[in-house]
């Protein structure tokens, strides 16, 4: 239950963040949003290991395999710059629609191949399903834009 709650509380937080960072971006540029965004989560990700303990060290990085685990940042920043564009294209619920539904697909076939050390999951077809339901919504939702 906890892990849904906080799962809930990360989507809400994704959805606001990406309307900031879009009303950031229109006064300044994409990339000067998106570098302000970078700088401060690493000033608030610093203060909050410095705070809570200081568990882990920094020097462990070095010794993370494979190598290519150490890209979330670099990912984080094109995560941040492509919400941005999308949010400010097509609005705060469309965009975030597009977003979902390409995690959940992205998420699946990760899960469903084990890639990147993630547990590998059998193919379900409830879960096949969910997608397709939820591709469906997507339709629906854009309705009057597909059929007008």
């Amino acid at each position: 239950m906890l892990g849904m709650v906080i799962s809930i509380i990360s989507g809400i937080l994704m959805s606001v963040q990406g309307v900031f960072n879009t009303q950031v971006t229109k006064q300044t540029s994409v990339w000067v949003s998106a570098s302000f965004v970078q700088l401060t989560a690493l000033i608030v990700c610093l203060a909050a290991w410095f705070f809570t303990g200081r568990e882990g060290n920094f020097m462990g990085i070095a010794h993370v395999r494979p190598w290519y685990l150490l890209l979330g940042g670099t990912i984080g920043a094109f995560i941040t710059y492509t919400v941005i564009l999308g949010m400010e294209q097509l609005g705060p619920a469309k965009s975030v629609l597009f977003i979902i539904a390409a995690q959940l697909i992205a998420a699946y076939v990760i899960e469903l191949f084990g890639w990147f050390g993630a547990q590998k999951a059998g193919f379900d077809w409830m879960k096949l399903a969910g997608v397709v339901v939820f591709i469906a919504g997507i339709v629906l939702f854009k309705w009057k834009e597909l059929f007008s």
